[in-house]
């Protein structure tokens, strides 16, 4: 009876040792089933998991796909890319002591870089939050402390003090109150005079309105060009100007009494010759010569050095056919040697001697170029079209620099002139070979 029970108990327990050996079997041959689903479906980018884990490795897989899909740009003048905003720029100034390109952006900032950078592997810059708003304009004060900027949303003008710590570094303060909302329509461009003596603001119906630094309203002109398409200050700080819907451009002289008090806004020239709407307009440093862009393929340079309160008139010195688009922007070195002019997101430079093309660059930016400047010292080009700002070396610039200084050897007379020239030429020579030796890509 005793060794029936036992030979029964053995069988039980053998019994449950061949289950367990069979579940745990079992379990290994799921668990590596579900180990090669799992990698297949890791392989082909599907979902193990159901409709929940499914969406947010699909977004994973997009935002990688748009990064890779972003737009890049290299060209034998590219100096740097400067990439540090999150949103669009939408205005671009250089600061007239040459050392700082402020930008701004839709990402709620301002973004201040040192040009010394530009040719350094790394770009940083200095942020400044616009608190509750955004800004589309920036420009820099005379003395490159301060800027001013127009708000998307408030529809009116902020400045910001650049306050320089104990400890060297940087920080924004905005002025306490902005100024009053003057305008009726979208604005266009704002204004700084190098003077330091007036702020001007324009909008794209016919009015640009002229302010005090405190923010009180000087005068009002009414350009009578049926729409407005481009405004600015000259960088003398005299002039204000304006283009539009009518094939001339207007310029009127701001003018201060002998005490700093302010007189009037006078008419003083206009630039007529274009046969269609002028999109835009550049000056060169100290106001002598403008460059328009039209509607009718052309550009024009014009010699605004005249006595224009005796009635004198601008001299046209070229006209150029060119591309240009509704938005082109138009840019002239400081020195007046060379015109960069924009269309939709393409470049092109001239000599503005000889009216030739020299450079033409396509697809800078995946959109429209937005602004368009050259530094203080003509050492380079920037402009704006997406979240990237694209600095260029001014090499045409370089080249109309030693054509000019050649023909002065020609004519020099004098050996230590000769020597100086002959010294200037090899010294600009070696700096554009350096230029074109590399270029960055994005």
């Amino acid at each position: 009876m005793e060794v029936a029970a036992l030979f029964a108990l053995t069988l039980l327990l053998g019994a449950l040792v061949l289950l367990v050996a069979l579940a745990v079997g079992r379990r290994k041959e799921e668990i590596r089933e579900e180990t090669e689903h799992a990698a297949e479906f890791t392989a082909e980018g599907s979902v193990a998991k159901g409709l929940a884990s499914k969406k947010p490795r699909q977004e994973k897989q997009r935002s990688r796909k748009d990064k890779a899909l972003q737009h890049t740009f290299s060209h034998p003048l590219l100096a740097a890319s400067l990439k540090s905003h999150s949103a669009n720029v939408t205005c671009l100034d250089f600061s007239s002591n040459g050392k700082y390109l402020a930008s701004c952006a839709d990402d709620r900032t301002v973004r201040i870089w040192s040009t010394k950078d530009f040719l350094e592997r790394e770009h940083k810059c200095l942020r400044a939050n616009v608190e509750l708003d955004h800004a589309t304009l920036v420009r820099f004060s005379p003395d490159s402390r301060a800027f001013i900027t127009w708000l998307a949303n408030g529809d009116t003008i902020r400045i910001f003090k650049m306050i320089k710590k104990e400890d060297g570094t940087m920080t924004f303060k905005a002025a306490s109150e902005d100024f009053p909302q003057k305008h009726k329509a979208p604005i266009l461009n704002i204004g700084i005079a190098e003077t330091g003596k007036f702020i001007m603001s324009a909008s794209t119906d016919t009015c640009i309105h002229i302010w005090d630094l405190k923010g009180e309203l000087l005068a009002s002109i009414n350009t009578n060009q049926i729409t407005n398409s481009y405004a600015a200050v000259s960088p003398c700080g005299r002039f204000v100007a304006s283009c539009g819907f009518t094939p001339d451009v207007k310029v009127w002289e701001v003018c201060f009494g002998k005490g700093g008090e302010f007189k009037e806004v006078a008419r003083a020239f206009d630039l007529k010759g274009h046969s269609a709407g002028v999109h835009s307009f550049a000056f060169s440093n100290d106001s002598h010569r403008m460059v328009t862009v039209s509607k009718d393929g052309t550009w024009k340079l014009w010699n605004t050095d005249v006595e224009y309160k005796k009635q004198q008139d601008p001299y046209l010195l070229k006209t150029v056919p060119c591309v240009s688009s509704e938005g082109s922007r138009v840019a002239l070195s400081p020195d007046g040697r060379v015109v960069a002019i924009s269309d939709g997101s393409n470049l092109a430079l001239y000599n503005a001697a000889s009216g030739q093309l020299e450079e033409e660059l396509h697809g800078v930016h995946s959109e429209e170029i937005n602004d368009l400047r050259f530094d203080i010292n003509g050492r380079f080009l920037a402009c704006s079209g997406d979240k990237a700002i694209r600095v260029f070396h001014n090499a045409p610039g370089y080249r109309a620099a030693i054509r000019d200084m050649q023909d002065m050897l020609k004519k020099a007379q004098n050996e230590a002139m000769k020597q100086r020239l002959q010294k200037q030429i090899a010294e600009a020579q070696s700096t554009l070979d350096t230029v074109l030796a590399a270029a960055p890509s994005d």
